[in-house]
């Protein structure tokens, strides 16, 4: 089993930045398809991002295209999440996820194992 913590998460104005990490232990990172996903008030966890076991390939929602960039660091077991320009519809818990099979990359979730506890973020307007 893999446990994931995710941090980085705060208050932030529209149009900031915020970096999201997510550490990885307990299995080696290198073997799962890393996610994130956001769960607004109301509304239904979604998947956000994904990358590769090699951070060759990614996946990206429509929605933060061109704003938000996946990428992991296999060697120090870690994930990250570059957010730019940020909207006060990113607000949300935004969690990480490991993906035993590679599906996220095809944005499908049946193949997450385990999730870390969420970290907040909130962009003022």
């Amino acid at each position: 089993q893999v446990q994931l913590v995710e941090s980085g998460g705060g208050l932030v104005q529209a149009g900031g930045s915020l970096t999201l990490s997510c550490a990885v232990s307990g299995r080696t990172l290198s073997t799962y398809t890393m996610g994130w996903f956001r769960q607004a008030p109301g509304k239904e966890r979604a998947l956000v991002s994904a990358i590769s076991w090699s951070g060759g390939n990614t996946y990206y929602a429509d929605s933060v295209k061109g704003r938000f960039t996946i990428s992991r660091d296999n060697a120090e077991n870690k994930v990250y999440l570059q957010m730019n320009s940020l909207r006060p519809e990113d607000t949300a818990v935004y969690y990480c996820a490991a993906d035993g099979l590679g599906l996220l990359l095809v944005g499908d979730t049946d193949g997450v194992k385990s999730w870390g506890q969420g970290t907040q973020v909130t962009v003022s307007s």
